[in-house]
């Protein structure tokens, strides 16, 4: 069970008004990047189910002499990603972007499409009055599935948690920005906190997964399950720092 601490991951993804998965790369290197993506996602070659994707090449460190660009759309897309466009490029491997089949995304996603008009200018108002105090905080929206998954289906609660009421075959994936509670057989993949929340947990009733992650910290169970968790109510969470994450595994005592 490995993470590699988000200062010097190779490569990391976030979401974006464009529609598309923004891949924030650090290197372009097809090797490195390819075994910083194996670390991430636990080898897993079809995690992502063909989205789209702009790679934003802001955070490198330091220039590249070059960017092999074939190599580096093969490895996404081996990810089953479809990279779309570039933004943030130097200027000098613009071309090559171009002639590999991406568009220059710079400023994209700072309107809904080409054309749209700019906003017209505020005008300064006079400063109001002290705000009323705010009240707690609404939590992010919960994804309710209640029907089984058959392998082969996957399901994405994007910006919150995962409540799946029936049970998750073998390869059958199941993904939660959030936290995820299986109330039916967990046998397939669980995958919470897809965003990096450390805070997330998984929680199932009937536990045999074929892997477990919560904020890239991932467990397979080629192995089986250990006999204390087999087919019982467990929990799983990150414990330790921020630069040692491991998941513990628990039983619970639900009675």
């Amino acid at each position: 069970m490995t993470q590699l601490p988000s200062a010097t991951r190779a490569i990391e993804f976030r979401n974006a008004t464009l529609g598309a998965t923004v891949a924030v790369l650090r290197e372009t290197e097809p090797a490195g990047l390819a075994d910083a993506l194996h670390k991430m996602l636990g080898g897993m070659p079809d995690f992502f189910s063909g989205e789209a994707t702009v790679l934003d090449f802001g955070t490198l460190e330091g220039s590249p002499e070059r960017i092999d660009w074939a190599g580096l759309l093969s490895l996404l897309r081996r990810y089953q990603l479809q990279p779309v466009g570039v933004r943030n490029l130097p200027p000098d491997f613009a071309e090559g972007a171009r002639r590999a089949g991406l568009a220059l995304l710079d400023g994209a996603e700072l309107r809904e499409r080409q054309g749209a008009p700019a906003p017209a200018p505020v005008r300064a108002e006079p400063p109001p009055p002290p705000p009323a105090p705010a009240p707690a905080p609404i939590s992010a929206g919960t994804m309710f599935v209640d029907r089984p998954l058959r392998s082969g289906q996957q399901v994405y609660a994007r910006g919150g948690d995962l409540v799946v009421l029936a049970g998750v075959s073998n390869g059958a994936e199941i993904i939660a920005d959030g936290s995820i509670h299986c109330y039916g057989p967990l046998r397939g993949r669980a995958l919470a906190g897809a965003q990096g929340d450390t805070s997330a947990r998984i929680v199932a009733t009937n536990f045999g997964p074929e892997l477990v992650s919560i904020a890239g910290v991932y467990r397979t169970f080629d192995k089986g399950i250990p006999e204390h968790l087999a087919g019982r109510a467990a929990l799983v969470r990150l414990t330790g720092s921020a630069n040692d994450y491991k998941l513990d595994l628990q039983p619970l005592h639900l009675d």
